[in-house]
């Protein structure tokens, strides 16, 4: 409630955008709920991003409010001239005595805001790429963001006394889908870290007796070969969501080495948003395939003309509502992509999400993806378009052409590998 009154005394409102580029601590978590309660349309940034890469993303939604580390916050300095938009820039700053964001929460009234919250509205913009290389906002609702972790609340049900984890960036929505919300929605306790590195993730996992986190498999194979890491340090773990990228079968086998059990595969995306599909791992395993819709989901694989293709033949991959169960009628995919109406109702065309990502279903409902129409890369979880980075490579003058593409890596999934052709008379580097 103080962290709704502080972004309204900063001039938020319902409607209105408000970024947050901070660490995975408590300030990102209590800015997302405030600006919840207040009907805002709240954007995660994420910290690693280039200053240019964060500009376009905040002038794009037209953001009128940011919170965000100083690192961060003085990074975009140079670009405030170009976000004319953007009247707060607020600098949050936990090891400071005290700072802006703080103050304007100590002022702030204790009680709820009064507003009518319609859970259709859009609620939060996650930022996607696409071949043109420039980032996309998929609009979402507070509908979707909390469906997730009412599907799983049978999954999750006596979870009161678990403590979940979170060490990925809370600036990617997924994640606070997957995290806070899921959890408050379970009952269970959360603690958020910000390493990645498998020695800080040990201590942190022993440190506060974290039952489970999600994590990519780059983090997990760190996680499990970092020589400091002793297995005492991991008693308490009980399950791991790995995902985000392809698992190679070496880090497959050191999973199911240490924890006794195989590795559960999933698919899903921003879009979506967070899964679509999970692996029941009780199950026998169905090679090559990453499990069945969830329950909330049905999953279509269409041709080139939106026909339905047979069996094991491979389509575009559709995510549509489930059609009967408990859950029918109750999925909602993204509202559209922000302020893109023509690629919005190609996304969206025929009542389905179409995803842009080849695949096909066995007679089961069991999905297998078999290539991306959009040749992302993913890098140890982390999604690397082509176009963004090719487009990188040609600021440098020295550069005549380029090609990047994705090459495969037993620890990664993918590497990025770029080919340069540079100009005549050019030094390599």
């Amino acid at each position: 409630n103080r962290a709704a009154g502080a972004l309204a005394a900063l001039g938020v409102g319902e409607g209105d955008r408000v970024a947050m580029s901070l660490p995975n601590d408590t300030d990102i978590v209590i800015g997302f709920l405030g600006a919840m309660r207040l009907g805002a349309i709240w954007l995660g940034i994420n910290r690693p991003l280039a200053p240019p890469e964060k500009a376009y993303m905040l002038a794009d939604a037209e953001v009128g409010v940011m919170l965000a580390d100083p690192e961060t916050a003085a990074g975009l300095e140079a670009s405030r001239a170009g976000l004319p938009r953007l009247r707060e820039l607020v600098v949050v700053d936990p090891d400071a005595a005290s700072d802006r964001w703080r103050e304007a929460m100590a002022e702030a009234p204790a009680s709820r805001p009064a507003v009518d919250i319609d859970p259709l509205a859009p609620a939060a913009i996650a930022y996607t790429s696409g071949t043109t290389g420039f980032p996309k906002g998929a609009v979402h609702t507070q509908h979707n963001m909390l469906l997730p972790g009412r599907v799983g609340a049978a999954r999750l049900a006596g979870a009161g006394g678990a403590v979940m984890g979170v060490a990925l960036p809370l600036t990617i929505l997924n994640l606070i889908v997957l995290g806070p919300c899921m959890t408050y929605q379970s009952g269970a306790t959360l603690v958020a870290m910000d390493r990645v590195d498998g020695l800080g993730m040990a201590e942190w996992i022993a440190a506060e007796g974290i039952n489970s986190f999600s994590a990519v498999p780059a983090m997990v194979h760190d996680l499990l070969t970092h020589p400091g890491v002793t297995d005492e340090m991991l008693e308490s773990i009980q399950a791991i969501g790995v995902g985000g990228a392809d698992m190679p079968d070496a880090f497959r086998r050191l999973y199911e080495n240490r924890f006794g059990t195989r590795v559960g595969t999933g698919y899903g995306l921003t879009e979506a948003p967070t899964a679509v599909t999970a692996e029941d791992v009780t199950l026998p395993p169905v090679p090559g395939s990453c499990g069945t819709a969830l329950p909330q989901c049905e999953i279509h694989i269409l041709d080139d003309a939106d026909r339905p293709v047979p069996a094991d033949e491979p389509g575009e991959v559709c995510v549509g509502p489930a059609t009967e169960g408990e859950w029918a009628d109750v999925y909602r995919p993204m509202l559209g992509y922000w302020n893109r109406p023509d690629e919005s109702a190609a996304a969206l065309r025929g009542g389905l999400l179409h995803t842009g990502d080849i695949g096909s279903l066995d007679v089961h409902g069991n999905l297998t993806i078999r290539d991306r129409k959009n040749d992302l890369i993913i890098r140890g979880g982390a999604n690397v378009y082509p176009a963004e980075v090719e487009r990188v490579l040609h600021e440098d003058p020295a550069v005549a052409a380029c090609a990047v593409i994705g090459v495969p890596d037993d620890r990664l999934g993918e590497r990025v590998v770029a080919f340069v052709e540079v100009m005549e008379d050019s030094a390599v580097s």
